[in-house]
């Protein structure tokens, strides 16, 4: 299985970092460092400068997910833009110790939210990514935009065409997926496969997102993994596993199921 660990990111909030930086070294684990908001607002710098050497000394592979609670990057009120930008930013500043391939971040296009306010939410989300690519290009990272409550991929693709920078690609996120949309896995890969470059493996069974591990839901992973074969693709990957457990039972599914091989 060492393959499938040298080729995947695990999801690791920043708080329990240190709990488990002597595990993430001995079993050389990339990370998928997720910065919380609480995290960023009581961030010992000078301990996170420390992990982040001891992480990139080890020749670790790191991606960042940069908060997302209550933020809204196309937020039609200026001011609750300008607060989620913001925040983001405090992720984003911590780039320069991490050297991470990629920045997840949460658009957070809900049509049940902004009902009748597409063009707006677009123009206003336009104005954050234009913001923080900059910052992308500082850093040598990219940012990668999650599908969260989207439905369907138009919106998202809309935003990609719209910004069309290299700094910014898709993070298709299967759990979500599962849950959220209405429209099946191959419109979402011909309609954003051109931006994909990220993936967030996780499972459920369609109703909530429970972040099972990988097989243990009703995502069709062996249709993905073929399509990206097909497609010729090899986007970076994080294993969204909110335990160790969960976290070694999909690489043991992914295995079993030869997922990589696919």
């Amino acid at each position: 299985m060492r393959h499938i660990v040298n080729n995947i990111h695990a999801h690791m909030p920043y708080h329990l970092l240190a709990r488990h930086l002597e595990r993430i070294l001995e079993e050389k684990l990339n990370l998928e460092i997720y910065f919380h908001h609480y995290a960023l607002q009581n961030l010992d710098k000078t301990r996170c400068i420390e992990m982040a050497k001891r992480l990139t000394d080890a020749g670790l592979k790191i991606t960042f997910h940069a908060p997302f609670m209550d933020l809204r990057p196309g937020a039609l009120d200026e001011k609750i833009r300008r607060a989620s930008v913001d925040r983001m930013k405090e992720a984003f500043s911590l780039a320069r110790y991490f050297n991470p391939i990629k920045i997840v971040c949460h658009p957070c296009f809900d049509e049940r939210y902004y009902v009748f306010g597409e063009d707006l939410w677009l123009e206003s989300s336009v104005k954050t990514w234009k913001e923080l690519i900059p910052l992308a290009e500082k850093y040598k990272t990219v940012i990668a935009l999650e599908n969260t409550y989207e439905q369907n991929p138009d919106m998202l693709r809309r935003l990609f065409d719209t910004l069309s920078s290299e700094s910014i690609c898709f993070c298709f996120d299967a759990g979500h997926f599962n849950v959220f949309s209405y429209e099946p896995l191959n419109v979402w890969l011909k309609t954003l496969g051109k931006y994909l470059g990220h993936l967030h493996l996780h499972d459920n069974f369609g109703q909530s997102d429970e972040h099972l591990p990988v097989g243990k839901g009703t995502f069709p992973f062996e249709e993905l993994f073929a399509a990206l074969k097909k497609m010729r693709f090899s986007p970076t990957m994080t294993l969204e596993a909110h335990n160790p457990e969960n976290l070694w039972k999909s690489i043991r599914n992914i295995d079993r199921l030869g997922l990589f091989y696919l």
